[in-house]
């Protein structure tokens, strides 16, 4: 659970057993769901938890209250699907999550996007707005006239949307109401707010890729994540004498099967050697397909390493892509 997060309402719910189309409210949902409200400040109902929303609209409203507060109840409707049918009735809006602050209902999640966009849902929960600055950007002259061979229609801008896991959404489109705009090079950049906060420092450029032109985007604010690196890719740092560490995450049984050369079976005191290192240091990882190996770079990643890879496909790709002679199976 995220640092002052609210234990999650699990208030029990008669459940209902036919499962067929929704009926009239029970009186005792009714109230339950009355008491529930008056009972919390701020109050969501949403598909899963706070720590782990089933939908992305569910999820979206987490990240904006979570921006904004530390405190508030959730109630899963998955859980209970009386009360998944009887807020719809009880609020009249179709949709979930729904949320309600001191007992007003506010919306759903397009609605609370909107409010947090405009600065209303800060006033609704009496918090001071986020800066509403504008990041600083850098628009190379490649992406520049790259852009401009986009922008097309007057009134045009580009559009950028970072989500929590730093992913990218880049479009052209007419700027929306309450953004931010960012210049540089002549090219306005657009951001909503959460997005503007994700941006300080950017770098977009345009570069040739095996695919052809793409923009690149340089985010010093990304936090470090694990890279993924085929076996082809692997083989040619490897043949420069890199300076990297090849962790193999399979068990013992495994690495007595096959094993690439060079490479080291991961065990505790190797665990701790590794963990000692600077954190600059080049660590690859690998195990059969690609999956251990994955969740155990996440774990060096969280430690500070910021050149962490995984082998795509993992040994399996290797003997495919790389070297035959290692076994396959």
């Amino acid at each position: 659970m995220l640092p002052g997060a609210t234990t999650c309402w699990q208030q029990t719910f008669p459940l209902g057993t036919d499962g067929a189309k929704p009926r009239p409210m029970d009186p005792k949902v009714r109230s339950q769901i009355e008491k529930a409200i008056a009972d919390h400040e701020i109050l969501l109902f949403m598909k899963g938890t706070r720590t782990s929303p089933s939908c992305g609209f569910s999820a979206r409203t987490v990240e904006l209250l979570d921006t904004l507060v530390t405190s508030y109840s959730t109630v899963d409707v998955l859980s209970h699907p009386e009360i998944r049918d009887g807020i719809k009735e009880y609020s009249s809006w179709p949709t979930i999550p729904q949320l309600y602050v001191r007992g007003e209902f506010v919306g759903g999640a397009d609605i609370v996007s909107e409010l947090y966009e405009s600065g209303e849902l800060q006033a609704k929960l009496g918090v001071a707005a986020p800066d509403a600055t504008p990041p600083r950007i850098t628009v190379t002259d490649r992406a520049a006239a790259a852009f401009r061979s986009f922008l097309t229609n007057e009134g045009e801008v580009v559009l950028l949307e970072i989500d929590r896991q730093f992913q990218n959404a880049l479009s052209i489109g007419p700027r929306p109401a309450h953004a931010l705009l960012s210049e540089s090079n002549g090219i306005t950049v657009a951001f909503d707010r959460l997005s503007a906060t994700r941006a300080q420092g950017l770098v977009i450029d345009y570069v040739e890729t095996q695919e052809g032109a793409a923009f690149k985007l340089d985010n010093p604010a990304e936090p470090p994540q694990v890279k993924a690196l085929s076996p082809s890719a692997l083989k040619a740092k490897m043949d420069e004498k890199l300076p990297l560490r090849l962790i193999d995450v399979r068990r013992p049984d495994e690495w007595e099967r096959a094993r690439i050369v060079g490479a080291e079976l991961l065990d505790a005191p190797l665990h701790d050697e590794l963990s000692d290192l600077p954190k600059d240091t080049m660590l690859v990882f690998q195990c059969h397909h690609g999956h251990r190996s994955q969740r155990a770079a996440s774990q060096f990643v969280a430690q500070g390493f910021r050149e962490v890879y995984n082998l795509t496909g993992g040994i399996d790709a290797w003997s495919l892509e790389v070297d035959p002679s290692v076994p396959r199976y």
